[in-house]
C-alpha cells in the first residue's frame, strides 16, 4: 500500500499523533481535554524517545493555528506543552525543549499582545525547571532581544502597554535565572546582551507612571532605605535556589508607610507593577554577577543615565547605585567605584551640574563601600577627586576672568555657583569617604591629601600654582584643608608620633605661618581633631576665664612614654608656631579661640612637668612680646594676646592643681577686671570694646611675673630654674617659604632691581684716618663684649633644654645653607661666548654660543 494512503487513514497514523490530536476538542472553548492529556503524558513518560516527535508535531499544529488566527487552539497547545515540560525530567527532554522554544518564539513574534503574554508565561515556567545536564548548543539571543523590545512597549492602551512590559520583564528575569548559573551560558554577560537587559530594566524603573514610589522613598527616609536594602541583601544571601529569590520590594513597605494611593487589598497589583518587577530583576541580576562581569553590568547603567540626562537631577541615579551597591557582593564594591571614577574622567568637559551629580553618586557609592572592602582604590578615589577639584577651580577662575568681557553677567555668576556645587560635592565625598575608613587607612589618606596641598616655596607635583595664581592656590588650600578636617574628625591614635609624622606635620605647620587667618584656623582645627583623643573640645569651646575647671569634667589619661618622646622631638616646633600665630595682624576672635583650645588640649593630652614649664615660658614670652611691641602690632591684637595668656594660665593653674599658682593668677585677673578689663577675653572680644592708647609696662600688678610663678611652682617635680630662661623662637626656612611672596618671586625681584641697586665702587671705599687706626688698635671694649657673649652662651648651653639648643643649631645651619644657595644662584652666570660678546640676562640681546666642538683653543690648552 502506498505511503500516502497511510497518512489519510486515521487508524494508521502514529500513536503519538493520535494522542496529540485527541487533546484538541472540536470547540476550543471547551478547553484542554484532561483525560486525553493524561494519556498523552503517560505515553510521553513511558516512551521518552518519542518526546521530540511529540514536540515537533505540536509545533506544526501551533504554527498553523497562529497563521489561521485560531487562538483558542494555540492556548490549548501551549498548555499541553507546559504540562509535558513539568512531567518529563530526563535527558530526552533536550530535543523537546528545542521545539518548545521554537513555539514560544512564534508567539513572541506575533503582534497580538495576548499571544506575547502567553508565550512569556510559558517561557517563565520553563525557566524555573532545573535541568540535570547543561545544554551545549542552546542560545537565548532572540529571547533577550524580544523581551527587551517588549519592555519598551509603546502600545496605545495603557493597560495593554503595562501587560506587555510586565511580560517582557518577567521574560528577562526568566532568561537571567536560566543562564547566569550555567557556565556554558556565560555569553549572557557579554556587552551586546547587557546593553539590552540593563536599559530595559532601568527604563521601567524610571517610568513616570510610578510617581508614588518616589514619594514613598522620601517618606521612608534614609534609615528605612538602608534597612530595606540590607534586608534584601540578607534574604538574597540566605536563599539557595534562583527561583525562590525573595520578592521583598518597596510595594510591601507601601502598605506600612501609609501612602495615600496604597490599595487596601493584599497588594496583588504590586506584582504587576513594571517598576517593582524591573527592580527585583535588576537586583537579582547584579546579585549573581561575578567579578569578571561587573564591568559589563555597570557600564550600561552609566550609559543609560547619560542618554536620558539623569545626572541632573540625580535622584534616580543615586537610587540606582544604591541598589547596585547593596545587591552585589561586598568584595566587588571597589570595581563599581572604579567604573564611576572612570566615567567622571570622561565627563571632565561636561556642565558643572552633571559633574556634581556624578560626584554625588560617587559619594553614595563610597559611603556604602567604605564600611566593607574597598580594595586598592582608596588612593585612586582621592587622586581622581583632587584632579577634578583642580579642574573645577580652573573653570571657575576662567569664568571669573571673562566676567568683564562677558555680556551676560548673571550667566557667568551662575556658572561660578555651579562650580562651587561641584567643589562642595568633591569635598564632602573626600571627607565622608576618609571619615569612614579604618584608622590605619585614614592615616594614609591624611598623608596623601597633605601631599597635594600646595605650599609656597615647596615643590608641588600635582598642582601648578603658577597657572592658577594666588587666588586659585588659596581656594585649593582651603578646600583640601576642609576635607582634611572631615577626614581627621573622630580619628583616634594611641601615639602622637604615628598620628603626626614629620612628612605630615611639617607642611601643616608651614601653612599655619601663612598670612591668611582662614588657613590658620583650618590648620588649628586639624590639630584639634588629631590631638584631642578624649573629645574635650566641646567643653573648651570659647575663650574665657573658667572659674572652675573641675566642673567641666575633663577626661585625661597619664601621658605615655611615646607621647613624652614626641614632645621632646616636636614640642619646640609646636610652641614656635603658636607663638608666631598669635602675633599675626589679621587674627580675629576665632583665631584666638582656636589658639586657646590648642594650648588647653596640649595641656590635657601631652603635658608632663617639663611640658608645663615650657608652656609657661611660652605664655610669658607672648606677654613680653606684647609689652615690648617691637613689631608695632595693633592694639586690638596686643590686647587679644594678653587675654589669651590670662585665659590659658587660669586654665593651666587649675589643671596642675597648684594653689599658690591659682592664687597668683586669680589676683592678676581680679586686678585686670577692675583696672584693665580690655586685657580679659570677656571684654576684648566684644564688639566696640574701648581700647587703651598704650600698655603701661611699669604696672607690674596687671601682668604675670616670672619670679612669682617660679616661687609658686618651687618644689619637687618642676624645674623652675628654666623659667628664668626666656623663650625665643628660632627662625627657620619656613618663615621665608610661607610668606605671601614665594621664593621664586623674591629671586626674580632681586634680578630685576640688581642693576639699579648695586652701589658705586667709590662709595664702598672708606677713608683711612688716624682715628680709624686708633679705634682698630684699641680692643679693650671688644674684649669685654666677647667675654660677656661667651658667658651668655655658656649659661644658655648649661640651663637651656636640649631641644631648644638643637633647634638653635639647626636654624643656624639652615640659614647658612639658604644664604649659600642664594649666593650661588646669584653668582652663577651662563658660559662666555667665544665670539667675545658677553651674554646678559637683564633685558639685553643674547648671542648664541658656539658649540664646544667648534671652539678653537690655544695650543697650550690642548694636550
Amino acid at each position: 500500500m502506498p505511503a500516502g494512503v497511510c497518512g489519510c487513514c486515521g487508524p494508521l497514523r502514529p500513536r503519538y499523533k493520535r494522542l496529540v490530536d485527541n487533546i484538541f476538542p472540536e470547540d476550543p472553548k471547551d478547553g484542554l481535554s484532561k483525560s486525553d492529556m493524561e494519556k498523552l503524558t503517560f505515553y510521553a513518560v513511558s516512551a521518552p524517545e518519542k518526546l521530540d516527535r511529540i514536540g515537533a508535531y505540536l509545533a506544526d499544529r501551533l504554527s498553523r493555528d497562529v497563521v489561521r488566527h485560531r487562538y483558542g487552539y494555540v492556548v490549548i497547545a501551549m498548555e499541553a506543552l507546559d504540562q509535558l515540560l513539568m512531567a518529563c525530567h530526563s535527558q530526552s527532554i533536550k530535543p523537546f525543549v528545542e521545539s518548545f522554544l521554537h513555539m514560544v518564539a512564534k508567539l513572541l513574534e506575533s503582534r497580538e499582545p495576548d499571544l506575547q503574554v502567553l508565550g512569556t508565561n510559558s517561557f517563565v515556567k520553563f525557566a524555573n525547571i532545573e535541568e540535570d545536564t547543561p545544554s551545549y548548543h542552546r542560545r537565548y539571543d532572540f529571547f533577550v532581544s524580544q523581551f527587551s523590545a517588549m519592555c519598551h512597549s509603546t502600545h496605545e492602551d495603557p493597560e495593554t502597554r503595562t501587560r506587555i512590559r510586565v511580560a517582557g520583564i518577567k521574560g528577562l528575569q526568566g532568561v537571567v535565572r536560566k543562564t547566569v548559573n550555567d557556565e556554558l551560558q556565560a555569553i549572557i554577560w557579554e556587552p551586546q546582551h547587557m546593553d539590552k537587559l540593563i536599559p530595559s530594566m532601568l527604563f521601567n524603573m524610571q517610568d513616570a507612571d510610578d510617581l508614588d514610589r518616589a514619594h514613598m522613598w522620601r517618606r521612608l527616609g534614609e534609615f528605612g532605605r538602608k534597612v530595606l536594602d540590607q534586608s534584601w541583601r540578607v534574604a538574597r544571601v540566605r536563599c539557595t535556589c534562583a527561583q525562590h529569590l525573595p520578592v521583598f520590594t518597596h510595594q510591601h513597605l507601601r502598605l506600612e508607610v501609609g501612602h495615600p494611593s496604597t490599595p487596601s487589598g493584599t497588594g496583588q497589583d504590586g506584582e504587576e507593577n513594571p517598576a517593582v518587577l524591573a527592580e527585583n530583576c535588576f537586583r537579582e541580576l547584579l546579585g549573581r554577577a561575578a567579578y569578571g562581569n561587573m564591568k559589563n553590568a555597570v557600564r550600561p547603567v552609566l550609559v543609560h543615565l547619560d542618554h536620558h540626562h539623569l545626572w541632573d537631577p540625580n535622584e534616580f541615579a543615586v537610587s540606582c547605585f544604591r541598589i547596585i551597591m547593596y545587591s552585589i557582593q561586598a568584595q566587588h564594591s571597589h570595581h563599581v567605584i572604579q567604573q564611576v571614577l572612570n566615567h567622571l574622567d570622561g565627563h571632565n568637559k561636561s556642565t558643572p551640574r552633571v559633574r556634581a551629580g556624578i560626584v554625588q553618586v560617587l559619594l553614595e557609592t563610597v559611603a556604602i563601600a567604605a564600611k566593607g572592602s574597598v580594595g586598592p582604590t582608596v588612593l585612586e578615589v582621592f587622586n581622581t577627586l583632587l584632579k577634578h577639584l583642580r579642574m573645577s577651580v580652573d573653570f571657575e577662575l576662567g569664568e571669573s576672568s571673562r566676567r568683564n568681557s562677558s555680556s551676560s553677567v548673571s550667566s557667568v555668576r551662575g556658572r561660578e555657583s555651579d562650580e562651587r556645587i561641584v567643589q562642595n560635592a568633591i569635598i564632602q565625598t573626600i571627607g565622608f569617604f576618609g571619615g569612614n575608613l579604618p584608622d590605619y587607612q585614614r592615616a594614609e589618606v591624611m598623608m596623601f591629601i597633605m601631599g597635594k596641598v600646595p605650599v609656597y616655596g615647596t615643590p608641588c607635583h600635582t598642582l601648578d600654582t603658577v597657572k592658577i595664581g594666588h587666588q586659585g592656590t588659596k581656594r585649593i588650600q582651603t578646600m583640601l584643608l576642609s576635607s582634611l578636617i572631615m577626614v581627621t574628625s573622630g580619628f583616634k591614635s594611641k601615639s602622637m608620633s604615628a598620628a603626626l609624622p614629620p612628612p605630615f606635620l611639617d607642611p601643616l605647620f608651614s601653612i599655619s605661618l601663612m598670612e591668611d587667618s582662614e588657613l590658620r584656623q583650618l590648620v588649628l582645627e586639624i590639630l584639634h581633631n588629631i590631638i584631642d583623643r578624649h573629645d574635650n573640645r566641646a567643653k573648651l569651646r570659647g575663650i574665657r576665664i573658667i572659674p572652675n575647671v573641675a566642673a567641666l569634667k575633663i577626661k585625661r589619661e597619664k601621658i605615655s612614654k611615646q607621647d613624652v618622646a614626641f614632645m621632646k622631638k616636636h614640642g619646640q616646633q609646636l610652641y614656635r608656631h603658636v607663638y608666631l600665630g598669635c602675633k599675626e595682624e589679621d587674627n580675629v576672635h576665632k583665631n584666638f579661640e582656636l589658639l586657646f583650645t590648642t594650648l588647653a588640649i596640649l595641656t590635657i593630652e601631652l603635658a608632663n612637668e617639663e611640658v608645663v614649664i615650657d608652656l609657661i615660658r611660652l605664655s610669658i614670652a607672648l606677654q613680653e612680646m606684647t609689652l615690648n611691641n617691637e613689631e608695632n602690632m595693633p592694639m586690638s591684637i596686643r590686647c587679644g594676646i594678653m587675654a589669651l595668656v590670662a585665659a590659658y594660665l587660669n586654665f593651666l593653674s587649675q589643671m596642675i592643681a597648684n594653689p599658690p599658682f591659682c592664687q597668683h593668677v586669680s589676683k592678676v585677673v581680679e586686678l585686670r577686671t577692675l583696672d584693665a578689663p580690655y586685657l580679659l577675653p570677656e571684654h576684648i572680644f566684644r564688639d566696640k570694646c574701648p581700647l587703651p592708647e598704650s600698655l603701661d609696662k611699669d604696672d607690674r600688678q596687671l601682668y604675670f611675673q616670672t619670679a612669682d610663678m617660679a616661687e609658686c611652682l618651687a618644689g619637687p617635680g618642676y624645674n623652675v630654674e628654666r623659667l628664668s630662661i626666656p623663650y625665643i623662637p628660632q627662625v627657620t626656612d619656613e618663615d621665608r617659604l610661607t610668606r605671601r611672596k614665594s621664593f621664586v618671586d623674591t629671586i626674580s625681584l632681586q634680578v630685576d632691581i640688581m642693576s639699579s641697586s648695586l652701589p658705586d665702587k667709590s662709595e664702598l671705599a672708606e677713608e683711612i684716618t688716624f682715628e680709624t687706626l686708633k679705634k682698630a688698635i684699641d680692643t679693650t671694649g671688644v674684649e669685654e663684649q666677647e667675654r660677656e657673649k661667651r658667658r651668655q652662651v655658656m649659661e644658655k648651653f648649661q640651663k637651656a633644654p636640649f631641644e631648644e639648643i638643637a633647634a638653635h643649631c639647626e636654624s643656624k645651619a639652615n640659614m647658612l645653607h639658604d644664604r649659600l644657595a642664594q649666593i650661588f644662584e646669584l653668582t652663577i652666570r651662563p658660559p662666555p661666548s667665544p665670539s667675545g660678546v658677553v651674554s646678559i640676562s637683564a633685558g639685553h640681546t643674547q648671542h648664541p654660543s658656539v658649540p664646544v666642538y667648534e671652539m678653537k683653543f690655544p695650543d697650550l690648552c690642548v694636550y
